[in-house]
């Protein structure tokens, strides 16, 4: 299969073709090219290993790739085997409603059971714990001042990482800019705290919001060709900053939970968290707050009492 960078070719066979379309939808729907990326890479080396065209594609075929050795050399955990189930699948599915196939091999096969490990947030003094441990270099300024961001506004990290010079506004006071899950576009007051820490950010790389042009990146980084800093950049170094911090290895959505629970311990309702984090529900929002906090239960006193224990 070809690489989804190359331009569109009529000429292809019609399945080929869906493909394109598959992944513009998915861009569409999810707002994350991380995402089309990862489904690109997959599906890719699905169908050029096996060297078969989707209806000649078996369930034993998606099986032996789902559960097979991949590029890391190593056997697949249960969430890898999901979620290349996951992305074969909803391409079938994708065909299907083109009317290219008639039938998804995934049907066929049981998904693994995976069992998510609980998300955890950062506390106040960890956070703090963790500034502490970043060189006041320009690097680290910068690295300094997205952690910052994403504890006080709770985005997620593409939304974050992608903010431009124009995605600040100063008029009627300060707000910034993101596009969300979805593709959606969000205007938010931006902590005063957060634009401080880019200004400082900025200036140790010798610019300054007023004289950047509006695509440039907040997040400025050696790269020759003028890009921001990378998300596998900055996962790199968060996960050094949480070592030398003694804080056990975690990636960047720890500081969304961070975000949320802080929130909580402030005194927000649930209500006021679902807003902040933009969930579509409020039952999301009340699931996401269980799993950080735990659920209480306040029955277990008056069960023990009946059983004779004591309180």
């Amino acid at each position: 299969m070809t690489q989804t960078l190359v331009p569109f070719d009529e000429n292809l066979p019609a399945w080929e073709q869906a493909f394109y379309a598959f992944l513009a939808e998915k861009e569409r729907r999810s707002g994350s090219l991380r995402t089309v990326d990862a489904y690109s890479r997959m599906l890719q080396r699905f169908f050029g290993t096996l060297g078969k065209t989707p209806e000649q594609v078996t369930g034993p075929d998606v099986f032996a790739f789902a559960h097979g050795i991949g590029p890391s050399g190593r056997k697949p955990a249960s969430i890898t085997i999901g979620a290349r189930l996951a992305c074969v699948s909803s391409f079938y599915r994708f065909l299907i409603r083109m009317k290219i196939v008639m039938t998804n091999p995934c049907d066929q096969l049981e998904r693994p059971r995976a069992s998510p490990a609980p998300p955890r947030g950062l506390s106040a003094d960890e956070i703090r714990r963790l500034l502490a441990a970043i060189p006041e270099t320009p690097s680290g300024l910068r690295d300094r001042a997205i952690i910052i961001t994403l504890a006080l506004t709770g985005r997620r990290r593409s939304e974050v990482l992608d903010l431009t010079a124009s995605s600040i506004s100063r008029e009627g006071g300060l707000f910034y800019t993101y596009r969300g899950k979805g593709g959606k576009q969000g205007k938010r007051e931006l902590p005063r705290p957060a634009f401080e820490a880019i200004e400082t950010a900025l200036a140790s790389w010798g610019k300054s919001l007023e004289m950047m042009a509006p695509a440039d990146s907040l997040w400025p980084s050696p790269s020759p060709n003028g890009r921001g800093v990378t998300g596998g950049t900055f996962y790199t170094n968060l996960r050094r900053y949480m070592t030398k911090a003694g804080l056990p290895p975690a990636g960047v959505h720890i500081l969304r939970h961070a975000a949320a629970k802080l929130r909580r311990d402030v005194g927000e309702s649930i209500e006021d968290v679902s807003r902040f984090l933009d969930h579509s529900s409020l039952a999301t929002t009340t699931v996401y707050l269980r799993r950080l906090e735990g659920q209480e239960d306040r029955s277990w006193g008056a069960v023990a009492s009946a059983l004779g224990l004591q309180c």
